[in-house]
């Protein structure tokens, strides 16, 4: 086994021993659609450009699963079944097999995680509360901001009746009769801080790093729930599902307990480690599923990718086009011209009237591995949807995040977004209220959908990306230069 190459969760190596993200990821998407569109399936094999190509590749991608339930899951399913194939795990010898055939067999490599555990000392918070520009609102004064992010454009209106919901239901908050099991725990824009609070039993893994889990732990003993996690036999915290798939399932599996566990996935990671972690995920939730047919699945959904919107958001966003001024459409006339209609392009352009549409939000910056490991996850979620399972799948505002902040053009975009019309909301905002979907999805039937993809454009909260009249990223490079003041403002005080 080559120094590059531990044990775990791999993409395929070729004759010379590489392994190409490109090949891999091309692969997954054109066989997710070969089955119901050959001719796209055709086109992502031939693309030569795949940093570029992807983002339209994947708006078609979502264009094929929109024309009917049946398409849907059949691309959900053809696409799992190819990553499944194609990606590889790799045992302590360096022997790989294909993860479709890694289920009876995981490696546990070392010595098995012990366990410890961390009692908050507060009182459970019993009522939604959510920091909102520098506020706590909670009860009535939530709703009013849930109707004026409504109102502008901002969230669904589904979105605000979700959390309405859990207003009304404060003995949702703890999660009775579910235990939470978070990967990525320590997630900016995940629920541990939120959940535990909220005195919930919480399972949590994440990479072994000594201050981040000292961090988790202070949370935990300031909270009011429980925070159970693997140590390894040196005594420290954490656990890699990439590099130790095995042994975290036989950890999982010895503390799980009876109740049903919540089983959500936050991690994230930069290039093609992030279509590992997702696919190690992928491995980890199927193994669970199987254990106990009442596991549910939780993930956030970005907003910046491909959706299939209903048509009222289509109605709403060309409403917003025709309403420009005249002089702000002068502006933009000729810089259209100029950019060859490449710029203020707008939205949904496809759409026939009275029809649902596809808001294209991918963001070329983000590159084609994190494009594609957010769609493994989507497509976990259609299937076990599909299947009958308790599924949790929410669009998140795009949000002032490391991850965003750290990369110079999403910094700088998003901090002139607002001249567009999209807001980037702050993380403690975000957290309390995708934790509200979160123990609202659990605690309901499973919904019947029209299609499919509805579970992504239910309850979303998207930041006015989807009901803009632009087509986002024909907007994207004014937006930059309009933020990048502010962003240099921000990196010189980080």
């Amino acid at each position: 086994m080559s120094d590059e190459t531990t044990a775990g969760v791999h993409f395929p190596a070729d004759d010379q021993g590489k392994r190409s993200t490109t090949t891999t990821t091309k692969g997954v998407l054109a066989d997710s659609v070969r089955g119901v569109d050959p001719a796209l399936a055709e086109r992502i094999d031939g693309a030569r450009e795949w940093r570029t190509d992807y983002v339209d590749l994947v708006h078609d991608v979502t264009a094929a699963s929109a024309r009917s339930t049946e398409a849907a899951r059949r691309i959900a399913a053809d696409g799992l079944a190819s990553m499944r194939r194609r990606m590889v795990l790799v045992d302590d010898a360096g022997s790989e097999v294909p993860l479709d055939e890694a289920h009876a067999g995981m490696p546990t490599g070392a010595a098995p995680f012990g366990t410890e555990s961390v009692r908050g000392t507060a009182e459970p918070v019993t009522e939604l509360r959510v920091p909102v520009g520098g506020r706590e609102l909670a009860g009535e004064e939530l709703r009013g901001q849930l109707g004026a992010w409504v109102d502008a454009g901002l969230v669904e209106p589904s979105f605000a009746e979700a959390v309405g919901e859990v207003i009304d239901h404060p003995e949702w908050l703890a999660l009775p009769g579910h235990r939470a099991l978070l990967v990525g725990a320590g997630a900016e824009m995940g629920p541990l801080e939120t959940l535990l609070s909220w005195g919930a039993d919480v399972l949590a893994i994440d990479l072994p790093r000594s201050r981040a889990w000292r961090y988790k732990k202070g949370l935990a003993s300031r909270g009011a729930g429980t925070l159970t996690f693997p140590v390894d036999a040196a005594g420290d915290s954490g656990a890699d599902v990439v590099h130790q798939p095995g042994q975290v399932l036989e950890w999982v599996r010895r503390v799980r307990g009876d109740e049903p566990l919540a089983v959500g996935m936050h991690a994230y990671a930069d290039s093609g480690v992030h279509v590992r972690v997702s696919a190690a995920m992928d491995l980890l939730m199927g193994e669970l599923t199987d254990d106990d047919a009442r596991t549910a699945l939780a993930w956030l959904a970005t907003p910046t990718d491909a959706f299939v919107v209903p048509p009222e958001v289509v109605e709403e966003s060309r409403r917003r086009w025709a309403a420009r001024g005249f002089a702000l459409k002068g502006v933009q006339a000729p810089a259209r011209a100029l950019g060859r209609g490449r710029l203020f392009a707008p939205a949904y352009r496809d759409a026939r009237a009275g029809e649902s549409g596809i808001a294209d939000v991918l963001v070329p910056q983000q590159g084609p591995n994190y494009a594609v490991a957010k769609r493994l996850q989507r497509w976990r979620g259609v299937a076990a949807e599909g299947a009958g399972q308790t599924v949790s799948f929410n669009v998140a505002p795009a949000t002032w995040t490391r991850s965003v902040t750290k990369n110079p053009v999403l910094g700088a975009a998003y901090g002139g977004a607002h001249h567009f019309g999209v807001e980037v909301f702050r993380p403690e905002t975000v957290r309390p209220l995708m934790a509200a979907l979160l123990v609202r999805d659990l605690v309901r039937e499973t919904p019947q959908r029209a299609h499919p993809e509805e579970l992504f454009s239910e309850a979303a909260a998207h930041g006015g990306l989807w009901r803009v009249g632009y087509e986002p990223k024909t907007a994207l490079e004014v937006a930059a230069v309009a933020g990048l003041p502010g962003s240099l403002r921000r990196r010189l005080r980080g």
